[in-house]
């Protein structure tokens, strides 16, 4: 009887101070912003702690011998092995592919603010780009190569949208033309047809054609601050308009985009007049 009061004893104050110990690791965790399932491993953690602090302390057990021993080790072993199978099924399982995806979720818009993250989406955007301008140039190549090649040096001269039309392949060129806009996204800052951009960035196309010249286009095209178009002096000041289609885009896509802005040429609709700077 002595021994099983002083086993209770041992029981109740250590397992308060277990309570308490619980109760601030879990209020610290709290303060600290940890998951909640982190809040409940640790104060698990300090249950088992409380548990083997017991164990210590506690009285002797009787001596086993035999397969009295035996069954009191299996047992125990049991008892343990249980505690902790239903421990891990009743905690949520970590999910390495989960647990990335909160990451990315964290991580991927802080990094798209970083001079690293802008240089990682031109990257991704370049490639893109590159992907669709080989699908044109596949395309180019089923007009025929000396047809095209004759078609494309007519844009480098006066009248090379009329030669480009005049050409057996001439639609062909100015439809590629007009994919190659769409392709560099140049709606984002022109309007044609009354479609594209909604802000002020660069003047409506409509009339391009009867304004500029094919050579002078591709001077624009390849060089934005030869041109401005008049009316757009602010814009022009902050170099709205992209230095990297030189870059970006090959010969052909640049004659074929130049062709088919040269037969815009929609007089109903009131295009900047182009100044040379």
């Amino acid at each position: 009887m002595p021994e099983e009061k002083s086993l209770l004893r041992l029981v109740v104050t250590k397992g308060i101070l277990g309570a308490v110990i619980a109760v601030v690791v879990f209020v610290a965790a709290k303060l600290m912003h940890f998951p909640p399932v982190f809040q409940i491993m640790f104060m698990l953690y300090v249950l088992l702690g409380t548990i083997v602090y017991i164990l210590l302390d506690a009285p002797a057990l009787p001596s086993f011998t035999g397969a009295k021993a035996i069954a009191a080790l299996v047992a125990f072993y049991a008892l343990v092995s249980g505690a902790f199978i239903a421990g891990a099924n009743v905690l949520p399982q970590y999910d390495p592919s989960v647990e990335k995806g909160k990451i990315d979720k964290i991580v991927k818009p802080k990094l798209a603010m970083t001079e690293k993250g802008k240089v990682d989406e031109l990257l991704k955007r370049s490639e893109e780009l590159n992907a669709r301008s080989q699908a044109i140039m596949k395309r180019l190549e089923t007009i025929g190569g000396a047809e095209v090649k004759s078609i494309a040096a007519s844009t480098g001269s006066t009248g090379g949208a009329a030669a480009a039309k005049s050409a057996g392949g001439g639609g062909d060129l100015i439809a590629l033309g007009k994919d190659q806009y769409e392709l560099q996204e140049c709606y984002n800052c022109h309007k044609i047809g009354g479609k594209g951009s909604v802000k002020k960035r660069g003047p409506i196309l409509d009339n391009i054609g009867n304004l500029m010249k094919p050579e002078e286009l591709k001077e624009k095209l390849l060089n934005p601050r030869a041109w401005m178009a008049e009316g757009f002096d602010k814009e022009y000041a902050k170099k709205l308009m992209p230095d990297k289609y030189k870059e970006l885009m090959a010969d052909q896509e640049v004659d074929a985009l130049i062709a088919y802005l040269s037969s815009l040429k929609d007089t109903s609709v009131e295009t900047p007049k182009p100044i040379k700077k």
